[in-house]
């Protein structure tokens, strides 16, 4: 399987919300039923960079700017424009002086010396997991490596990890690329991901250019972050058993987009994506008696119970949860944000809220 990269903005469209009802309970020849994902929705990156940005509202008052959308969800990022945030494509667009948020998906220095340029206070609210793959891309660039980067050219996070060591990093988009990528030296080769990406297009990936480069080095550890792979796993499970699978996420979000592909590999009938259960139509609902729901990891609970809500309607109100695994990972909050403005330790320091899923 290859994908494509998604990088694309997301229509700024206002939302328009159905009718309860919308969708008609038609019969079908078995039980109606429903299988939840879990987990599901909102991870530990995601969570630490949307409450950043609105502790930077709290603290630092109206407007913060952010460059670029923080996390890749539509209904987030109206959310946080909703409170005073306000989105910019390149720092450049911003006053001096203000405050600027990086999103999660993480910046190159080139943007942080530009944001320094300007005299802008810095907020980094890059996830933790995009750090440890850039510090390695630094390391093997020191050492002088030739780094593979197996991800998505456009993607902010492959813009912002290339960034770190840009003579270094030649990007992989997908294993037909393994196939005709040129290396200079091919026994100091390192290969490193983009950390959204599917886990089992990866290593095929990884396992062709091994092919060609049998010394290719690995990271330290593995680059996909534990929530994708989480998430991916559920899917599976849940796709083997349903007629169709929901997929609630933004059509930029890379992890939500693989959601869909990975659902339809492992045994779903039919998938789709939609931002809001407003986009299902009742045309997929024909013959079917399962359906299987999960999120991305951008997407918070709430969207997910509109969907359940909706699809209620058509007669799908016996849910079943589909667990194959725990979460309890929390990130602290950027330094800057960790205490209030008298400097005593914020209480939402360490994470931000409780998310769903089984998280």
């Amino acid at each position: 399987m290859t994908s494509t990269a998604v990088h694309l903005p997301i229509p700024r469209l206002p939302r328009v919300r159905a009718a309860a009802g919308r969708l008609q309970d038609n019969p079908v020849v078995g039980r109606k039923r429903v299988l939840l994902a879990a987990p599901r929705g909102y991870c530990a990156g995601v969570d630490r960079a949307v409450v950043a940005v609105e502790k930077a509202l709290e603290r630092y008052g109206a407007p913060v700017y952010v460059r670029k959308q923080i996390v890749h969800n539509i209904h987030v990022v109206t959310e946080l424009e909703a409170k005073g945030a306000i989105f910019v494509e390149e720092v450049d667009e911003v006053p001096e002086g203000a405050h600027v948020v990086f999103s999660a998906h993480g910046v190159s220095p080139a943007v942080v010396n530009a944001a320094s340029d300007r005299g802008l206070h810095a907020i980094d609210a890059t996830c933790p997991l995009v750090t440890k793959v850039h510090r390695e891309a630094v390391r093997f660039a020191r050492d002088d490596f030739e780094i593979l980067l197996i991800g998505h050219d456009g993607h902010e996070e492959v813009e912002g990890t290339a960034g770190e060591a840009p003579d270094h990093v030649t990007v992989v988009n997908s294993p037909a690329e393994a196939d005709t990528v040129v290396v200079k030296d091919p026994s100091k080769v390192v290969w490193l991901s983009q950390t959204t990406l599917s886990v089992d297009e990866t290593m095929e990936t990884v396992n062709r250019l091994r092919t060609r480069f049998p010394d290719l080095h690995n990271p330290p550890s593995d680059d996909i972050c534990y929530a994708t792979q989480n998430r991916q796993v559920a899917i599976k499970k849940v796709a083997a058993g349903a007629d169709l699978v929901i997929v609630v996420g933004s059509s930029n979000s890379s992890n939500s987009v693989r959601l869909v592909e990975v659902a339809l590999e492992y045994g779903a009938k039919a998938a789709y994506r939609v931002d809001y259960a407003e986009e299902i139509q009742q045309a997929w609902l024909d013959g079917v008696e399962t359906i299987g729901i999960t999120s991305g990891a951008s997407v918070p609970e709430v969207l997910v119970r509109e969907v359940l809500d909706a699809i209620g309607d058509a007669g799908y109100r016996d849910v079943e949860e589909v667990k194959t695994a725990e979460e309890d990972l929390m990130f602290s909050l950027p330094k800057e944000l960790r205490h209030d403005a008298s400097g005593q330790r914020d209480d939402r320091a360490l994470g931000g809220r409780a998310t769903g899923g089984g998280a």
